[in-house]
């Protein structure tokens, strides 16, 4: 029996909570933790989506767009040339953008949907084109030449109010590939695993990098 890529409800809230699980005990991490928000009001029933919020985005002195969690005061301005400029000199800068990135199960395609938006730092939401600009070129490149990826403007199926997405349509076939179409005998492996290889793939043509340290906790 072939796997074909998708999840189940239940295989998709066991994949989740494993990520929460292993990003909260990163080490390494500048980003901040993914939160599982339950908006279900029966017990028996499971709705929820997982939520990266405020995560600052800016050009280094290369020119290049960094991620990482906004905390600290406006007291100092110190850039670390190697990685990330640190809290402090992001939120002095008001040029920064925000984000915000929420992972939906999709019922239709039976696979996660990144769900994500943008502002500045006074609150003003930021457009498409504001967002490609902060996006590194491989991105671009990505948003530009992939078949399995696009981004549309799509109402969140739990906050009801528009987000950029990233289509799912072709998910659950690069999954498929990503795994070799993995027999069923592995499938628990392969749940563990699912989110963060997904992310690693959907977050190159977002920007969003992934921490290698989050794989090595799946070796």
């Amino acid at each position: 029996m072939v796997w074909d890529g998708t999840l189940t409800p239940d295989e998709f809230e066991a994949a989740a909570r494993t990520l929460c699980e292993r990003w909260s005990s990163l080490t390494v991490s500048d980003l901040p933790l993914w939160t599982f928000i339950n908006t279900s009001s029966s017990p028996s029933k499971a709705e929820f989506y997982l939520s990266l919020e405020d995560v600052y985005r800016f050009k280094n002195s290369d020119g290049v767009a960094n991620n990482m969690k906004g905390e600290g005061t406006c007291s100092a301005d110190e850039v670390d040339d190697d990685k990330y400029a640190t809290a402090l000199a992001v939120t002095c800068n008001q040029e920064a953008h925000v984000y915000d990135f929420h992972i939906v199960y999709s019922f239709s395609y039976r696979v996660p949907v990144l769900y994500f938006r943008g502002r500045r730092i006074d609150g003003q939401p930021l457009e498409l084109e504001d967002i490609e600009k902060d996006l590194p070129q491989y991105a671009l490149r990505t948003l530009r030449e992939s078949k399995w990826t696009f981004i549309t403007w799509e109402d969140h199926p739990y906050l009801h109010r528009p987000w950029y997405m990233l289509h799912p349509c072709g998910t659950s076939e690069w999954m498929k590939l990503l795994y070799n179409g993995e027999a069923s005998a592995v499938k628990d492996a392969v749940i563990q695993q699912y989110l963060a290889c997904w992310l690693s793939v959907v977050g190159q043509a977002i920007g969003l990098r992934i921490p290698l340290e989050l794989h090595n906790k799946f070796l």
